[in-house]
């Protein structure tokens, strides 16, 4: 039941300030706390104001002292409005500001009258000047120009404090607007009703749930030689109609407006096929089909009730679906939308690095780091920067990571393996009666090795897959031979290669086509 206050009626609001936040990826639980003293019998506590988007069956309230709570309504309650000291106020800044530009006004009109007055007297005095005693003109030609310098300056100075009134007076102006015409929006509070046994301090905790939150991860992964070190943050935005400040702050990976029911398939049907009727009465006599025989209804699930975590050292909080991370720091976290960064975890992880190139894409090596995740959190999805040592050399995504589980990373390109693939040998002859066309190309891909390590390389490359029984694809050598050969025609080789050692691979193939057949698909 929702009970409304307007004016000043009802108890003021028990000031609850926020002592803890759990963001969940699409919305957020608050908690807050108050302390009360109140003497034996019922009592009526309003806490508040609330955000007027919350949910409010999420609201909970428990805490410790003599009493015993007895129900919780959220309220609708109207503040007065108390504005008229702020409008005096502004509308005297507007004076004072218009004050002080018509000083400027006046100012510069003085300054334009001086000028032209030198003008003159510039004009009057130089014929005279230039008859009388030697120097004459030259001293009163500094004289008038130190002084027409003295007036532009005075000028400027007075055109840039104009501008910052004129600034000053527009968001005067807009403030007074604001205030003149608005009337402050209603708030929600919760009245909290409780039965108190014995004269004595009570703390209550209030807790609720309300949308406009989320979190994410993001990611920084440092190579240095060997090690790899991942950053793990958190990255928090919200628009709840409050501010957060820095308090006890966990992230959650649970979704508490996900699906609550048990998935069940119903059977699944085929048949044969039926030309559709597109003429509108028939479409509009037809009628819906008939709910499958035998199948099962949908069934709700109803959440089950689980036991309140205990606090622990550890960071994460492993529940059946979902888990809980605590920040190393929490972080304060304004409603205007912004993204806020915290710490969760730093972690280094062992790396197996290789380099991998595919040349007929691009002839490039990637550093690729086999890293098996030891750190004993499941990490989501997100954003991941990576760095050489102190150096950014670009982004990638990371999937969903669980522990122990191995994951290949690519680190981005090194330029210290060089990379060349090149056609050596084209031959084509033409189809004669009865016979075929044929097609053979020869490739030779160099690597490279100049850094100051031994590496190791993966190579791939392919050989064309016929889909026509015309078209044959024949291997006519390899050397070195693959360590693989897929079905689908990728090669693979695994190179280990010294520092400044140099290895090449040549592969050659044949293409066999029945006379009079275009072959689509070809490349060098």
């Amino acid at each position: 039941m929702s009970e409304r206050f307007t004016g000043s009626d009802g108890p003021d609001l028990v000031d609850a300030p926020i002592v803890a936040v759990t963001v969940f990826p699409d919305r957020a639980r608050v908690t807050r706390r108050a302390t009360v003293t109140l003497t034996p019998g019922e009592h009526r506590v309003p806490c508040g104001p609330l955000p007027l988007n919350l949910l409010r069956d999420s609201v909970r309230v428990s805490g410790h002292g003599p009493a015993a709570v007895a129900g919780v309504n959220v309220v609708t309650r109207r503040e007065p409005v108390t504005t008229h000291g702020a409008v005096v106020e502004l509308e005297a800044e507007l004076r004072e500001i218009e004050a002080v530009i018509a000083v400027l006004d006046d100012a510069d009109t003085v300054a334009t009258a001086r000028e032209r007055f030198l003008g003159r007297l510039a004009m009057r005095g130089a014929g005279t000047l230039a008859a009388g005693e030697p120097g004459a003109a030259a001293r009163f030609a500094d004289g008038l120009d130190e002084q027409l310098t003295a007036i532009h300056a005075g000028r400027r100075s007075r055109e840039r404090e104009r501008f910052d009134l004129h600034r000053r007076r527009e968001a005067a102006e807009r403030r007074l607007m604001d205030l003149r015409g608005s009337t402050r929006p209603d708030r929600l509070a919760a009245e909290i009703l409780l039965e108190v046994d014995e004269a004595g301090e009570i703390e209550l905790e209030l807790a609720y749930v309300v949308p406009g939150a989320s979190w994410s991860s993001g990611y920084d992964l440092r190579l240095a030689g060997d090690a790899l070190t991942l950053t793990w943050h958190g990255m928090i935005t919200q628009r709840t109609g409050e501010d957060w400040p820095e308090c006890a702050l966990k992230l959650s990976t649970a979704r508490p407006a996900g699906a609550l029911e048990v998935p069940e398939l119903d059977p699944w049907f085929v048949d044969v096929e039926r030309p559709v009727l597109y003429q509108p009465v028939a479409m509009a006599m037809a009628a819906p089909p008939p709910p499958a025989p035998g199948a099962a209804p949908m069934q709700t699930m109803m959440p089950k009730a689980r036991a309140a975590v205990r606090e622990t050292s550890a960071s994460v909080e492993e529940g059946p679906v979902a888990a809980t991370y605590t920040p190393l720091k929490p972080v304060a976290v304004p409603a205007d939308g912004t993204a806020h960064r915290t710490l969760i975890a730093r972690f280094d992880l062992a790396a197996r690095l290789d380099h991998i190139t595919a040349p007929v894409r691009a002839e490039e090596a990637t550093l690729r780091a086999t890293v098996l995740n030891t750190s004993g959190h499941t990490l989501p999805g997100g954003s991941a920067a990576l760095f050489h040592e102190g150096d950014f050399v670009g982004s990638t995504r990371l999937d969903p990571w669980a522990p122990h589980e191995e994951r290949e990373l690519a680190l981005g390109v090194d330029d210290r393996v060089r990379v060349e693939r090149e056609l050596v040998r084209r031959a084509a002859s033409k189809a004669t009666l009865g016979s075929s066309r044929r097609t053979d190309a020869e490739y030779k891909i160099t690597i490279a090795n100049h850094t100051p390590r031994d590496i190791t390389v993966t190579v791939l490359d392919q050989l064309p897959v016929s889909r026509d029984s015309q078209i044959t694809v024949k291997e006519l050598h390899t050397k070195p031979d693959p360590a693989d050969r897929s079905d689908l025609g990728v090669y693979t080789w695994k190179l280990a290669l010294a520092p400044n050692a140099t290895q090449e691979i040549h592969f050659a193939l044949r293409v066999e086509s029945a006379k009079g057949v275009d072959i689509s698909g070809w490349r060098d």
